[in-house]
């Protein structure tokens, strides 16, 4: 006879929530090498699970194995060998300077976890996007519920099952479920919530949050433009652009190139090396390559279809277009000159579509950027410095990269997150344990030198020397005690 699961609800929320502060509570998660035993886990799950992560990855996108061991085990491992070579760095204690008028006294910054955090991750990097917020908010020493998507099943089932067996359960969970199980952990009061995935949800996260003022990072999504310049090396710049589009889970992936501005006369040179190089990778049906990963779902799949349908854009289609929705498959589809105010544009694509936008000069581009939301991401190629220096000035965006596409996720020294509608706040590195921890003004003091300057009762002469001394100005401070300055208030006699 078959056993039911017990629902997660609100109260099973509750109680898992109250277990896990009581072990924050008791100091469980603080010590460093509670931290690092932890990430050592991970690795270690990385390694010995590998192939099963590929096949979870297989069974929810078709994810290659190429991407999911690169973008997926490999940037897992990595977070951890770099939190863990930093980390005892990070724990430190930072010096903080004081200023004259407090003198003698010692100041600084001390990092000290939240307390217990929600993560929420998406279906697209299903690996990834969920383990690499749990690393930062496990080297921050906090306790942490995962909640990851039900939208890539077999991940999530992965999670739910190795979490528990790698790392310690009593400071770190994993919730399965939907949308029921999703409304349950949010009613809860968390000190962090931390979400990956769109803005509609996105506003739904931040709602819920603000009733018990519990802070987020929301990491959205947003359109991400790429600007081709005619003075680049075309090889190089359209392989760079299909990896960054194709071989980014097809398509399905935040900072994925989500649409190209091009001159006019630039543009057919431009499409011909796209059509070349795009045959090269995947072959002349590009629905038969074991090198792209397919659709997501069946909603997925029908909303990509309806974008393509369109009547402003169904006649814009020069490269690919072929779907078959027995497998989910839609090859990588170019499309040339697409009206402004279509479906395509004006919703983040998340597939292997890529419209061109065609501009007369280049410089105008950056008007058709501007007026639209902050994206997550956004890219140029040019060779020109005056174009590069302008692009980064002027251009505001979660990241900017240079002659290529998604390569600043890797970097754990640079902030990964979004601006205005494409996300708040950032993490990777550093700034992961910076965004699950708290940082503390300590101030020390002793007895001694306890001036009676700012004590009562108040005279004009140490209103005028504190002045003095908060603006930390030397020069006043002396011309006051000499009676050079003009201002001077004379001094009271000692009694």
């Amino acid at each position: 006879m078959a056993i039911s699961k017990k629902a997660f609800d609100a109260e099973a929320a509750a109680a898992m929530t109250a277990e896990l502060r009581a072990a924050f509570g008791a100091g469980r998660t603080r010590s460093y090498e509670w931290r690092v035993e932890q990430l050592n886990a991970i690795v270690k799950m990385m390694e010995d699970r590998e192939r099963e992560i590929v096949d979870a990855l297989r069974s929810d996108l078709g994810k290659p194995e190429f991407e999911s061991v690169l973008y997926e085990i490999v940037t897992v491992k990595n977070s951890c060998k770099h939190t863990l070579k930093e980390l005892k760095q990070w724990m430190k204690p930072e010096k903080a300077g004081i200023p004259l008028v407090i003198f003698p006294s010692s100041g600084e910054i001390v990092s000290e976890p939240l307390g217990l955090v929600l993560i929420i991750s998406p279906w697209n990097y299903p690996l990834s996007l969920a383990l690499d917020p749990v690393i930062g908010a496990i080297a921050a020493g906090n306790t942490v519920v995962l909640k990851p998507s039900e939208i890539a099943p077999a991940t999530s089932t992965f999670l739910a099952k190795h979490v528990e067996q790698y790392l310690d359960s009593s400071a770190v969970r994993v919730v399965e479920g939907g949308v029921p199980e999703t409304s349950a952990l949010l009613e809860q009061k968390w000190d962090k919530i931390f979400y990956t995935g769109n803005g509609r949800v996105g506003r739904i996260i931040m709602a819920a949050a603000a009733k018990h003022l519990t802070p987020v990072v929301l990491e959205l999504g947003g359109k991400s433009p790429v600007i081709v310049d005619s003075d680049v090396d075309l090889k190089v710049a359209v392989r760079r652009i299909i990896v960054g589009k194709w071989g980014l889970n097809n398509g399905q992936a935040c900072i994925a190139a989500d649409y190209i501005i091009t001159t006019r006369d630039f543009a057919p040179k431009l499409v011909d090396a796209l059509k070349h190089q795009l045959e090269k990778f995947y072959g002349k049906d590009p629905l038969e390559s074991k090198d792209l990963s397919r659709v997501v779902n069946s909603n997925h799949f029908d909303r990509l279809s309806k974008i393509l349908e369109e009547e402003k854009v169904s006649g814009k289609i020069i490269h690919g277009g072929h779907r078959n929705r027995d497998q989910l498959k839609i090859a990588p589809t170019i499309l040339l000159d697409v009206p402004e105010d279509s479906l395509i544009m004006n919703e983040e694509i998340f597939g292997p579509l890529l419209p061109i936008l065609l501009v007369d000069r280049l410089e105008e581009s950056f008007d058709l950027i501007l007026s639209r939301p902050k994206p997550l991401a956004a890219y140029v190629f040019t060779n020109n410095q005056s174009l590069k220096e302008k692009f980064v000035l002027n251009i505001s965006a979660g990241g900017i990269v240079i002659n290529d596409i998604a390569v600043h996720f890797t970097a754990p020294t640079l902030p990964f997150g979004g601006v205005g509608e494409s996300g708040i706040g950032a993490y990777h590195g550093k700034l992961s344990f910076d965004a699950f921890s708290h940082k503390k003004a300590v101030l020390y003091r002793g007895f001694k030198a306890d001036a009676a300057l700012r004590y009562p009762p108040y005279t004009a002469w140490n209103l005028s020397l504190l002045k003095a001394l908060m603006s930390g100005s030397l020069v006043s401070i002396i011309s006051l005690l000499f009676g050079w300055s003009k201002t001077t208030v004379a001094k009271p006699k000692v009694a």
